[in-house]
């Protein structure tokens, strides 16, 4: 059996999945992997374009609008803590009021927190929001195409050498007003493919994921080399935020996270309010 999976070039998730990827998990079944940007993944996932696809990373906040044709893992995903968004402005202590913010995505965990932190925040609301590929969003806003930018991933350790100030840091926000783990990526697969394939999606994502931290130097080629030139000490940096012991197992924590951020969403009006059983595993 080999199952068709997408999940994003960045570091964490190449760590994740090089042992099952290159065939070293067990009687895991064997993966056709197909490389994209999450906001491209999330849009499958949404919008019925991933019938080639059994196994899709997304964002979290996507959760809502998909979760009757797909099963959220309980492994192999992203949540953590001091690794959350950031707003950048060029000047410090930029007021945001009616003020124009770039965002990687309107179905991004990114963008909810933003819009959370936003409600408290500026109550009279921000302006224009912009969509545009994060790789494009500091450039933007170092040259004054926008007012501010809600960023992630390695954006944290390389915002100060586009001269730009952190206004805000979207994961402190919300871990001091909830005290739980910021929810990222999630692995989501079909839950056409039956129970006891679903289980052992899990338990190959949970292996694979082990065997990354006994060895992490087995997974380096695969990580350096789909890591878009990057710094091999910001990959090593990234993947310490963002791949930890949710990545491993949900737990309580972790699924405590997930529902509060949806269920503040749902608040809000920015997503469809989630069932009871919405995010049971089989």
């Amino acid at each position: 059996m080999t199952l068709r999976i997408a999940y994003s070039p960045c570091p964490n998730d190449t760590f994740v999945f090089d042992a099952w990827a290159h065939g070293r998990v067990p009687g895991a079944p064997a993966l056709d992997v197909t490389f994209a940007d999450i906001d491209i993944t999330n849009g499958w996932a949404e919008h019925g374009g991933a019938d080639e696809y059994d196994v899709l990373k997304v964002s979290y906040a996507v959760l809502p609008w998909v979760l009757d044709e797909y099963a959220l893992l309980p492994c192999g995903g992203a949540l953590g803590r001091g690794c959350g968004p950031l707003v950048l402005t060029r000047e410090a202590g930029t007021e945001l009021t009616r003020k124009t913010v770039a965002v990687p995505s309107e179905r991004s965990t990114a963008y909810l927190l933003f819009r959370l932190w936003a409600a408290e925040v500026v109550p009279e609301g921000v302006g224009e929001v912009v969509v545009m590929p994060f790789h494009e969003i500091m450039p933007a806003v170092r040259d004054g195409k926008v007012d501010a930018g809600l960023v992630i991933h390695e954006a944290r350790f390389t915002y100060q050498d586009y001269g730009l100030h952190s206004l805000a840091d979207m994961g402190e926000h919300w871990e001091s007003t909830t005290g739980l783990p910021i929810p990222l990526g999630a692995i989501i697969a079909k839950r056409s493919l039956g129970e006891e394939t679903l289980r052992l999606l899990a338990e190959s994502a949970r292996a694979s994921v082990r065997m990354a931290w006994d060895d992490p130097e087995a997974s380096r080629p695969y990580v350096l080399e789909h890591a878009q030139e990057m710094d091999p000490a910001v990959a090593d940096r990234h993947i310490g935020l963002y791949v930890n012991e949710f990545t491993a197992d949900l737990g309580d924590d972790g699924y405590a996270a997930v529902r509060g951020l949806l269920t503040r969403a749902a608040a809000e009006g920015l997503v469809p309010p989630l069932g009871p059983e919405a995010l049971d595993f089989v």
